[in-house]
């Protein structure tokens, strides 16, 4: 296993010291050192991976040293126009180092959504003739991968990029707190909400604890999941996806339970969204400052008004609330609401330490809820 401090200060002695990315289950320890021992101006958790490459081609330009970027492999698909149009040699020219979380590896089991991904992670690279090797797990041969990799990049400028195993990283606790707005739990918001909605309706829950959560509030009450979408992969895609639905099935109330890093990450969709016009359409970001399921890294949720941004999009009317008694109070106008509606509901950081996963297919997941619509 590799030392977060060490492996910051091997980065360090090569002349790598400005890091920008979205965090990552299997880089978590690393990013929470990151977040403990670099300043604001050279750490930055961007909005997508293509936002972190676009901060590191700046800040080489700048500086004329090699930025570190740091991503799931899920983030390839967000990184290769940047990469691809403008930091290629072909381009521009720009090095970096990238630093990215192999989940879904094949030799080792994993979510479905993974599996895919971990397939292709060598393969996206090497189409994209970027250089890609493992990081060592051991400190006397990670100082020389790190040396070859940041000489390879700044010598071809280009992109080099380093994959880190499950378990790779030693395990760090960060020391920099978030502190949270919200007084309610998520899942207790998910479950209120939820109840308000009528047999027919259909939810669109995004990736990571909203949807895990969704899946255990309708297994503790037997309600099934015919009418749920769980968006398992693709951050950021879950209102899209909801707005999809709603555009053919008018005579249906369709609910997108979005979170915070999911919604900056793609915020752009919101003023496409809003321009639909969807009456049926109800859109709830659960708003916990973080990204809980990947460690608890903070995003800029708190600092964004989001029900002022879904207003100026054009969303027919906003809403926010910051416990349960407001949430409680405020259903009922926003289900009432001309759609697109929007509800932004302040949650408190965290969730159960025993909450499960899904227990079936995706595959499944989909024929069930196209039986419900077609029904």
């Amino acid at each position: 296993m590799i030392n977060c401090g060490a492996f910051f200060e091997i980065l360090s002695s090569n002349g790598v010291s400005f890091f920008s990315g979205v965090p990552d289950s299997l880089l978590k320890n690393f990013c929470s050192y990151l977040m403990d021992h670099a300043s604001s101006k050279k750490h930055v958790i961007a909005a997508n991976e293509g936002n972190a490459v676009g901060l590191g081609i700046g800040h080489y330009l700048a500086t004329g040293n090699v930025p570190l970027v740091y991503l799931q492999n899920s983030g390839q698909g967000n990184v290769i126009n940047p990469i691809a149009s403008l930091s290629d040699p072909d381009v521009y020219g720009s090095p970096m180092v990238l630093l990215v979380g192999w989940r879904g590896e094949p030799a080792l089991s994993d979510e479905p959504q993974h599996k895919k991904q971990g397939k292709i992670t060598f393969p996206l690279f090497e189409t994209m003739g970027i250089p890609i090797s493992l990081l060592p797990d051991n400190e006397d041969a990670l100082s020389g991968c790190v040396e070859n990799a940041v000489r390879q990049a700044v010598e071809e400028k280009r992109p080099v990029a380093l994959v880190v195993r499950k378990g790779l990283f030693e395990r760090y606790e960060l020391q920099k707190k978030i502190i949270s707005k919200g007084q309610i739990t998520r899942e207790s918001a998910i479950e209120l909400i939820v109840n308000g909605l009528d047999r027919r309706a259909v939810v669109v829950a995004t990736t990571g604890k909203i949807s895990r959560e969704l899946y255990e509030i309708r297994e503790r009450k037997k309600n099934g999941h015919q009418s749920d979408f769980l968006v398992v992969g693709g951050m950021g895609h879950a209102s899209q996806i909801a707005a999809g639905i709603a555009l053919e099935k008018s005579d249906r109330q369709v609910l997108c339970l979005d979170g915070d890093g999911a919604a900056l990450m793609h915020m752009g969709g919101l003023g496409v969204l809003a321009s639909l016009n969807l009456p049926n359409y109800k859109h709830v970001v659960l708003n916990n400052g973080a990204h809980d399921s990947v460690g608890g890294q903070p995003t800029v949720g708190f600092n964004v008004n989001f029900a002022k941004i879904a207003d100026a999009c054009g969303y027919a009317s906003t809403f926010v609330v910051h416990d349960e008694k407001e949430l409680d109070e405020t259903l009922s106008p926003f289900f009432d609401a001309m759609g697109p509606a929007f509800l932004e509901v302040q949650v408190a950081l965290g969730s159960r330490a025993d909450l499960g996963r899904p227990q079936t297919s995706p595959q499944h997941n989909k024929k069930q809820l196209m039986e419900f619509l077609h029904d």
